[in-house]
């Protein structure tokens, strides 16, 4: 089958290949024919080494498609169910699932060691266990969730990582009140869905900050009051709060320099949701006085912060309420054969998302 694959961390461009085939499939395990995948930001932190990630890898881990085959044991789904992949499932045995933090479970991580993939030349990875970048992928029954009929292909791939983490931020974790003021560094994808989702939840001013016009633009489409460059945010923080700082502002970027500027702009006693996954040897500064002097709360959020499973229902729900835009996240559609070209378009701020069909 075809697939995209990287050969070494630190490439630029992805290789189509038509000679690999899934591999792993047995009890408890699913196989399925991937129908649209989206083109996240975590899998170019993945290609660059900014996420660990064993190579040579196949990319992608927000999938949709449909079940062609059911492993013994997997009573979850059945042959011809429309699913999105769920990178990080729940075993639901572990001590964080029994706490009720499913999305702190680690099983799904157990498996990100082991080859999804191979060619004549040797074993190949997913990325994130999964590896959505590919017309087929076999993974745990668990990864594998029922779709509603009415939600598309599209969507579904989105609800998978993207647009759960996002809102669920914002719902989940940071629990944004009515009426608030709210501050987003970092509009991309995610970033537009933190705003959906503390404009869902009744925010009254949602700046949005990024150094991208187009991506600005796009933030005032989808709920922000306001937008602004980097270099902005120090007036629109007086404009807006009086100089005092915001009462919720999220870092989605996943680097220490903007997560200390969103420490900076959050008022004394606010909010501070990291939601942006950085490096392991970016270390965030700050100090024992200010840190308690201030009482700043500093809430990092993981896949949306909250039970996957629940959270896509949630996520569905607002979609056919008209409350959240999903279609339109979607800038970019594209063929597989033009994943390089869909790739330079996230790296230069010209797409929220890019959907890749298969």
């Amino acid at each position: 089958m075809r697939a995209a694959i990287q050969q070494e961390i630190g490439q630029d461009k992805l290789e189509v290949v038509d000679d690999i085939e899934a591999v792993g499939f047995g009890p408890g395990k699913v196989r399925i024919r991937i129908r649209a995948t989206g083109l996240c930001h975590s899998d170019l932190s993945a290609m660059s080494g900014v996420l660990p990630q064993p190579a040579p890898f196949v990319p992608g881990h927000e999938g949709a498609g449909e079940i062609i085959e059911v492993g013994e044991g997997a009573t979850n789904v059945k042959a011809g169910d429309r699913v999105l992949v769920c990178w990080l499932p729940a075993c639901g045995a572990c001590a964080s699932c029994k706490r009720g933090q499913t999305q702190l479970c680690i099983a799904g991580f157990l498996n990100a060691g082991t080859p999804n993939y191979k060619r004549p030349g040797g074993d190949v990875f997913g990325f994130a266990g999964t590896g959505t970048f590919a017309e087929e992928v076999v993974v745990d029954s668990l990864c594998a969730v029922p779709i509603p009929d009415d939600v598309p292909y599209e969507i579904a791939a989105l609800i998978g990582c993207g647009v759960t983490t996002g809102i669920g931020a914002a719902i989940n974790t940071a629990k944004v009140e009515a009426g608030s003021s709210v501050a987003v560094i970092g509009c991309g994808g995610v970033g537009i869905s933190v705003i959906q989702g503390a404009r869902a939840l009744g925010a009254a001013e949602i700046v949005a900050i990024d150094p991208v016009e187009s991506r600005r633009e796009a933030a005032l489409r989808f709920g922000a009051t306001d937008a602004v460059a980097p270099d902005g945010l120090a007036d629109a923080k007086n404009r807006i709060t009086a100089g005092e700082g915001f009462d919720y502002v999220f870092e989605v970027v996943g680097k220490s320099a903007t997560a200390r500027t969103a420490y900076e702009n959050t008022r004394r006693g606010g909010t501070l949701c990291i939601v942006g996954a950085g490096a392991m040897d970016d270390n965030l500064q700050i100090n024992m006085f200010e840190l308690f002097f201030d009482e700043k709360r500093i809430l990092p959020s993981l896949y949306g912060g909250g039970d996957v499973l629940r959270s896509y229902e949630r996520v569905i729900k607002l979609w056919r309420a008209g409350r959240i835009d999903l279609e339109g996240l979607i800038t970019h559609r594209v063929r597989l054969e033009e994943i390089n070209d869909a790739i330079d378009q996230m790296r230069t701020g010209e797409a929220l998302r890019t959907c890749i069909t298969l």
